[in-house]
């Protein structure tokens, strides 16, 4: 079994890291195909260094064209390198612009496709990712469901029974595996000068979030609103996507806030796993916030991961400035012995595995 991983922003590299690592344990032959979606340094290849990963064979570069140009040259070049490197199987993960341009091209020319977090929906269609990860789910032979919920909306939408796997989500791989690393290598807290359970922690970088200045100056006065109400410092590592609106819509940064550059994963995940509180708009970081049992509230109007609210650790607030500090106190104060809906952290391990065995039956019976 040949296969091709695919993938081409952050999350896609630390989600895909453990199934990298099972393909280095199983001996299975396999290639990186980076789309250079996140192509800043610090927003990409500090990853694979610190979390240990070989770099990619392939890097496509597309990072640098505008988002509308991005996946008719990702389909183009990956289609050209799938026929030239012989592949059976590619994998992606997610619902970005790369996971689309990689399934369309495997798609284009008969090459098997798995989809790695495959059923997830918000059932909001204004949101880019929604439409990439229903087409991938609708077009893939193996979808790997990382939860029930999941599971069930494949079901519900008529895809095949026997294309469906739940195998958990490798996020909670990931988490295990390098969180130990992290704290091995990097001390965070100190470099910021931060006490354990005492600070909040901050992403927001969605397009339907920062592109719109309404939106984004109601967000950012919402982040205000919280830091003043809980008096403990509030950090917020600023996607170069979410700073450049800012200063295009004239919006003003906060005092109170302490905006810095974007960071590696394992500064991250230190930052996470001692936050009091995540404010976010990111699907990831809402798996990871749960995984870590931090409380988090969703700045969006819709999650895809309706687990983690359902399990209390997650507030979808909405954008609205006082509808974020009103989550943020409840939020606080919930439970936090929940069981982790993502699962036990061997999801890589199911994957390949059952790729492995799918591909050897196909080959006794074509």
């Amino acid at each position: 079994m040949k296969l091709a991983i695919i993938l081409g922003t952050r999350p896609e590299i630390i989600k895909m890291g453990p199934v990298i690592r099972e393909c280095q344990k199983r001996g299975v032959d396999y290639f990186i195909l980076h789309s250079g979606q996140h192509y800043s340094e610090n927003m990409d290849k500090v990853f694979f260094e610190e979390m240990e990963l070989p770099p990619p064979k392939y890097n496509l570069g597309v990072g640098i064209h505008p988002y509308r140009k991005q996946i008719g040259r990702m389909i183009k070049e990956i289609c050209d390198i799938l026929i030239k490197e012989r592949v059976d199987i590619v994998i992606v993960e997610g619902d970005t612009n790369t996971v689309l341009a990689g399934a369309l091209a495997a798609n284009k020319i008969g090459v098997k496709l798995a989809h790695h977090e495959s059923g997830l929906r918000s059932h909001d269609l204004r949101m880019l990712e929604e439409i990439n990860r229903i087409t991938t789910d609708h077009i893939s032979d193996y979808l790997f469901a990382p939860t029930k919920d999941a599971l069930k909306n494949l079901h519900e939408e008529g895809l095949p029974g026997y294309k469906i796997f739940h195998s958990g989500n490798t996020i909670v791989d990931a988490i295990h595996q390098n969180l130990e690393i992290a704290n091995k290598k990097v001390n965070v807290l100190k470099d910021f000068n931060l006490e354990e359970k005492n600070f909040i922690l901050v992403t927001a970088h969605r397009a339907e979030n920062v592109d719109d200045p309404k939106t984004l100056k109601e967000i950012v006065e919402g982040l205000s609103l919280v830091q003043g109400y809980f008096g403990i410092p509030m950090i917020y590592p600023i996607h170069p996507r979410t700073r450049k609106r800012m200063n295009e819509f004239g919006i003003s940064f906060p005092e109170n806030i302490n905006f810095v550059e974007p960071m590696g994963f394992l500064e991250f995940l230190q930052l996470e796993s001692n936050a009091k509180l995540i404010l976010t708009d990111s699907g990831g970081v809402q798996e990871e916030a749960c995984t870590l049992k931090v409380p988090c509230v969703t700045m969006r109007e819709s999650t895809e991961r309706p687990e983690t609210v359902k399990q209390g650790v997650n507030i979808v607030s909405g954008t609205d400035s006082h509808k974020i500090l009103e989550s943020a106190k409840e939020v606080i104060g919930g439970d936090k012995n929940w069981e982790n809906p993502f699962g036990d952290g061997r999801a890589a391990e199911r994957i390949i595995k059952r790729l492995s065995e799918i591909f050897k039956d196909e080959k006794k019976n074509p």
